[in-house]
Formats: structure tokens, C-alpha cells, sequence
């Protein structure tokens, strides 16, 4: 990404011609009878955002969902028939999904909600999200599991600051299937003329944000208009139901897809059967039996000489499968590596661009003390820059050097040591990180890598630089310069950058050497 901050926006611009925007017209006015015939990714499980502002309907609209399209069970429907009523003399359809008693007395969500639920064609998964600003990073929690997101707007009221925010952070985590409810359509009057204006208005937000689809159906949650059945008070919408169109959307790919990356977890070690095997999840991509893996830190390559798993061993591991890998060269690996393979290696990173959305209520201090949470590493911070934040009026950047709560910002991040990092287009699990408080443990922000450069920031002249000189005539006199102790290594010179980083000293860690042969 380039240095100035508006080039986030440009950039979105140009990829964003992409967009599908569905129309109305284009889409068959009844789900196919049997979905898995047609495209078998769509008879798998689909895992569905919801998100919108306080009141606009989002607990009431999956509650109708669940109600008209699902086999809740008898209990579950006469109790909510006994219950009190609202418009029309409807169930309280909002009870299915507020869990929590804190959001049934308040009548709002809190907390995300989970929910399982089964239709005549596939299985869904309601991921219900909070829609206050308060508990925003309960909304950036739920997006990063989903496959779609359903934006829920009141018809009377349009596309507000919060549909903006949740918008962009759906595009911060990689969510591009989008669906606005316009709901409480029974309130503007079944109005075409309100829904059309409302639907140029996400058309526009969806091409800013380059999402791949985009759908807006009027709705109406209460009375379950364009929700499970068509609705008969706006014959002037030919589109799908809210159902039919969540019938339609392809699941999570599960084909392996970008480079080869395992983040290693941990060891494992089992000395009767002289089995050293370095277990992780794969995070991108696919490996065989016999394929030579580098670790990225070091340098150092081996081959697979076997993927033992719970259920026996396999002669490939593909992304999602939790393995243990066990190589043909003791190389000194441990939790943080990441084994790639030698023509499509991540970049040992010093120095990071960023997209992050500011989650702590604490606002951001430029002497603060920060570590980089990545899928299994955990790096210093020496320097952390805010340099623009997005305007959720405008959708462009505006140069800023301060952060606060929600916010979602440009910022340039310098590591205190090398870090195997990926970009988050290049691949989403190595290249998304959570920043947390070094001294609490604190969730700080959330983000993805736009660049990760092998040479660090210029240092700045009050940098302390902790050498390894330093460290082998002291602390880790008792470890050498041996392949076996470098992980002890690195973790005793992490302690101490922490305590002098806490103490308000910027701290760099020297790289460690190449032990390649």
C-alpha cells in the first residue's frame, strides 16, 4: 500500500469493478428443489452475519426466519404464542435469538449469538452480532467466521454512520457477500420510491468497498414480509426472499486455495519412538509426503517425512487439517515458526502496513506498549504509528495521528523482531493480527497486513538496539551459539524487550543468524 493514506480508497476504487450487484430482476422467484444437484458448495453449511443499529431489527428478523422456515420445537412455539405481542399481534420473534436476561430487559443485543438452524435445503449457521458502537468489537469477532453478512437498516432512517462502520470492517476481514434488509417496509408505506433510494445509497458503499455481491431486499421482520415468503405488499419487487437468496450463496471453499502455510503450535516429542513432530493447523495451501518445507525465520529446509494425524497418517495435509508433521532433519522449529514452501515463502517482516479497527476504549498512546498477535507468534512492538483514519461520513482517509474506540486506521507498525507475516490478500490467516496490551493482556485492536517489508523502519535515534553481544555475555550465557537454543533464545531476549518497552524505552531486537546450510 502506498504511503499516502488516501491510496486505500483508490485502491478500492479499481478492485471494486469487480462487484456483482444482483438485481431484482435477475434472480428465480423460488429456491431449486434440491440446491446440492445443481452446485454441491451449495448444500453445505453456510455461516451468516447479522449486523445493523440498535432497533433496526436484527434478533426480530432471524427470530421470523427461525419461525417460518425451521422446526422449532413446540415448546419453543407456545411459549413464544403465550408470550406479549407487538405490531399486528405477532410473537415477540426477537426472544428466539436475545439469549443473555441483560438483553431481554434492555432489548438489545449484547453478545453475539450462535445459532443452529436447519431448512429443507442446507444447514445455517446465525452468527447475531450487537448492533450498539460499544460493542463493536463484538461485531468484528462474529465477521471474522462468516460467509455472508446480512446489513439490516430501518427503511425509515436508510444507510446510517453504523451500517458504514460495520461495512468497512466486513471488508477489513474478508466477508465480500453482502445483503441489506431494508426493514420496517410496512412503516414508509410499502414505499418502491424509499427502498429504491435506499438500495443507489449500498450500491455506492458496496462498490467503495470492492464486495464481490451485493443484494438489497425490502423486508418487513414482524409481519415475515420478503423474509421466508414473498411479500404481497410490494408487488413491485421481483427479487428472492431473504430464504431463497441464503439458499443460493455458495459456502466456505474448502478447496486449498494461496501458498502453502503452517504456523507451528507446538512440539511434540515421544522419545520411544524417536517421533519429534511439529503440530499446527494449516492455515493456507497443501503439502505431501516427500515435499521439502523451510521454516521462514531461519532458513533452514527438511522434507516431510510423515503427517500423522488422530485418525491415522495421511500422505497429504490440506488447509484446516490439524496435523503433526514430522521432518527427515531435526531443524530447530518451534511455536511462531511457520513452514512454507521454498518458491512461495512469507516475508520475515520488521516493519508492517496496516488496516486495523481500534477496539479498546482506551485511545491510542504513541508510548504505549504493544504486541503483535499473529496465528501463532507473538512479537514485540518497538514502534506503532497511526498515520490516517477512515471518515465513516465520506469513506475516505483523513491523515490523523490519533485513535480512539471504533475507529478504523492506517497504521504503520514496527517489529521488534523479524516476523514470518503474509500480506492479507496473499493469505488472510497469516496476514491478520490482533494487538494486545503487553502489560495486561488487553485486546487492543484488530487488522490485516496491506504490505510487510523484510527491512525494518528507519530506527529512530533514541532506539535502544538489544544486540545478541549483549545477551550472550549475560542473560543467555548459559545457551551459546548453537541451532538447538535459538527458540529459548529469542523467547528470553522477548522478556527482556518487554520490560524495557514497558519502561518506555524503544527497543529492536537484532536478527538472529542463519543457520542454513
Amino acid at each position: 500500500m502506498s504511503a499516502h493514506p488516501n491510496a486505500l480508497q483508490d485502491a478500492k476504487v479499481k478492485k471494486s469493478k469487480t462487484l456483482k450487484v444482483v438485481s431484482d430482476q435477475a434472480v428465480p422467484s423460488s429456491p431449486p428443489a434440491d440446491l446440492s444437484r445443481i452446485a454441491p458448495e451449495l448444500s453445505g453449511m453456510l455461516r451468516i452475519l447479522t449486523c445493523g443499529s440498535v432497533d433496526d431489527g436484527k434478533s426480530t428478523l432471524i427470530g421470523r426466519l427461525l419461525w417460518d422456515a425451521t422446526d422449532l420445537y413446540d415448546d419453543q412455539r407456545e411459549t413464544l404464542a403465550r408470550g406479549k405481542k407487538v405490531d399486528g399481534g405477532n410473537p415477540d420473534f426477537s426472544l428466539l435469538m436475545d439469549g443473555l436476561v441483560a438483553e431481554r430487559e434492555q432489548g438489545i443485543t449484547i453478545d453475539i449469538a450462535w445459532r443452529y438452524f436447519d431448512t429443507a435445503h442446507r444447514r445455517f449457521v446465525v452468527i447475531d452480532s450487537p448492533g450498539h458502537e460499544q460493542y463493536t468489537r463484538n461485531m468484528a469477532s462474529g465477521a471474522s467466521h462468516a460467509d455472508v453478512a446480512i446489513l439490516l437498516i430501518d427503511a425509515r432512517h436508510g444507510i446510517k454512520k453504523q451500517t458504514r462502520r460495520h461495512a468497512a470492517i466486513l471488508d477489513l476481514v474478508g466477508v465480500k457477500r453482502v445483503i441489506l434488509a431494508v426493514n420496517k417496509m410496512d412503516l414508509v408505506g410499502w414505499s418502491e420510491d424509499s427502498f429504491r433510494k435506499i438500495e443507489a445509497d449500498f450500491q455506492t458503499l458496496s462498490w467503495r468497498f470492492g464486495f464481490w455481491e451485493a443484494i438489497a431486499i425490502p423486508a418487513a421482520a414482524v409481519s415475515g414480509d420478503n423474509v421466508a415468503r414473498a411479500s404481497e405488499n410490494m408487488p413491485w419487487y421481483k427479487g428472492p426472499t431473504l430464504l431463497q437468496h441464503l439458499e443460493e450463496l455458495p459456502s466456505r471453499g474448502t478447496e486449498p486455495k494461496g501458498p502453502f502455510r503452517f504456523p507451528v503450535q507446538t512440539v511434540l516429542r515421544d522419545s520411544r519412538n524417536d517421533f519429534r513432530g511439529l503440530a499446527g493447523t494449516v492455515s493456507a495451501g497443501s503439502v505431501r509426503v516427500g515435499e521439502t518445507v523451510v521454516d521462514a525465520l531461519s532458513k533452514r529446509s527438511a522434507k516431510i517425512l510423515r503427517i500423522a494425524t488422530m485418525d491415522g497418517d495421511f500422505e497429504q495435509a490440506s488447509q484446516g487439517q490439524a496435523v503433526a508433521i514430522q521432518l527427515d532433519t531435526d531443524i530447530d522449529v518451534a511455536r511462531g515458526a511457520v513452514l512454507s514452501k521454498a518458491d512461495a515463502r512469507p516475508v520475515v517482516a520488521r516493519s508492517l502496513e496496516t488496516r486495523m479497527v481500534w477496539l479498546s476504549e482506551t485511545p491510542y498512546d504513541p508510548r504505549g506498549s504493544y504486541l503483535l498477535r499473529t496465528a501463532t507468534d507473538l512479537t514485540p512492538v518497538s514502534n506503532l504509528k497511526i498515520r490516517a483514519l477512515l471518515d465513516l461520513e465520506t469513506l475516505a482517509t483523513t491523515p490523523s495521528a490519533e485513535c480512539g474506540a471504533n475507529d478504523i486506521a492506517i497504521a504503520d507498525i514496527a517489529l521488534g523482531r523479524p516476523a514470518a507475516i503474509d500480506t492479507f490478500g496473499e493469505a488472510p490467516e497469516t496476514g491478520s493480527f490482533m494487538l494486545v496490551d503487553a502489560i495486561t493482556g488487553a485486546s487492543i485492536a484488530g487488522g490485516v497486513v496491506t504490505e510487510a517489508k523484510a527491512q525494518a523502519a528507519e530506527a529512530d535515534e533514541n532506539t535502544f538496539v538489544l544486540t545478541r553481544a549483549m545477551l550472550e555475555r549475560g542473560l543467555n550465557a548459559d545457551l551459546g551459539d548453537r541451532p538447538e537454543t535459538e527458540a529459548e533464545f529469542r523467547r528470553r531476549a522477548n522478556e527482556v524487550a518487554l520490560i524495557l518497552r514497558a519502561a518506555g524505552i524503544n527497543v529492536e531486537i537484532e536478527s538472529a543468524p542463519d543457520y542454513s546450510i
